[in-house]
């Protein structure tokens, strides 16, 4: 490789979505390695054979967060957003949690109980879909309203009481490992991969972003608004739905209080730190996958170096902050300027020689 492919190759690096959230984590990283040399460390459980250690634990905390991420990509890339899915988190905890207490301990059970949650979880996010893309109403307003009716939907399923049920299959799904690594992690992914598939291998993609781009050019280009708008949302619940079960599964218990509690936060900030636009048109679910590792980095770095619960939003704030700066081609293009207008140093006065 030449010097030029290579400083291309960098420069093509940087601009990338998710280039500046790999290096945040990094960032996050040696900073816990500092207080601890063997943070990173990863071994074997001689008792089952599974890998256990801080990153395996960073893997699994980020699992939900990348379902409801990669859920918020597709309505923000639509114009939109998305608050309800911490609520929708809470209903499919509910909903599985109190089909399985009644349930006996099959895997039937646990089938049909995660088939129920995510029946449900996807009717509301149509109506999500159906308030925006029919009635009209702002995507804020819309989600709003289920957000706060979300979990009165929970209190009411769970009769407002903490629900636990017993069942191996469900279980598994969060404390479960394939090859050593947690099946939830691997879940997740495999959705990812499969999600991002289709939008992008299809026209689905494109069309999503038109409708971000310019509502009223892609109708008359032929694209339907109004149905995509209801898929993406309906969308967005069903995953909402996949990551309530991921949640819930590990204890299997749901308090409808603070399951999924200002997720749509960290979905939100895991879109925006992926590189996607929030007035619509553009989106990534490489970025956003990326930003949902560094949340559960940066949620796992503040539990670990110690930080006050009073000071964490502030700590987080930070970090986002400035990763968005860097993000930031206004302010890449500031430093640019100011490198280049910098006026270099004054050589010295060059002698010439007079031939005698």
């Amino acid at each position: 490789m030449t010097a030029a492919s290579g400083t291309s190759f960098w420069r093509a690096l940087i601009h990338k979505p998710f280039f500046w959230g790999i290096v945040a984590i990094a960032a996050l990283l040696v900073l816990n390695l500092i207080k601890d040399p063997a943070y990173l460390a990863v071994s074997v459980n001689p008792d089952n054979g599974h890998l256990v250690g801080n990153v395996i634990d960073i893997l699994r905390q980020a699992a939900p967060i990348m379902m409801i991420a990669v859920g918020m990509s597709l309505v923000i890339a639509t114009g939109g957003i998305d608050l309800s899915v911490g609520s929708l988190m809470a209903v499919a905890g509910a909903v599985s949690m109190e089909f399985l207490r009644g349930a006996d301990g099959s895997f039937g059970a646990a089938l049909t109980a995660i088939a129920l949650t995510l029946l449900i979880t996807g009717v509301l996010g149509a109506v999500n879909g159906l308030l925006v893309a029919y009635v009209g109403l702002q995507p804020f307003i819309a989600t709003l309203v289920l957000m706060l009716a979300g979990r009165g939907l929970a209190k009411v399923v769970t009769g407002g009481q903490n629900t636990n049920a017993s069942n191996d299959a469900f279980r598994w799904i969060s404390n479960g490992f394939v090859l050593g690594l947690p099946v939830v992690f691997l879940l997740a992914l495999l959705i990812v991969i499969a999600v991002g598939w289709v939008v992008r291998r299809s026209a689905l993609g494109l069309m999503i972003e038109a409708i971000g781009i310019n509502p009223k050019a892609s109708r008359m280009a032929g694209i339907k608004p109004k149905g995509l708008l209801l898929t993406v949302y309906i969308i967005s619940g069903v995953l909402a739905g996949i990551a309530g079960i991921m949640a819930v599964g590990s204890v299997m218990t749901v308090d409808v209080s603070r399951t999924g509690y200002q997720l749509e936060l960290d979905a939100i900030l895991a879109v925006v730190i992926g590189g996607a636009s929030l007035a619509g048109g553009k989106f990534s679910l490489s970025g956003a996958f990326v930003g949902a590792l560094l949340i559960a980095t940066l949620d796992k770095t503040v539990l670990y170096l110690g930080v006050s619960s009073s000071a964490t939003p502030a700590f987080k704030a930070i970090v986002i902050i400035v990763l968005c700066l860097l993000q930031s081609e206004r302010v890449r293009g500031w430093f640019r300027a100011r490198r280049t207008s910098t006026p270099s140093a004054p050589s010295a006065p060059v002698k010439e020689e007079v031939a005698a």
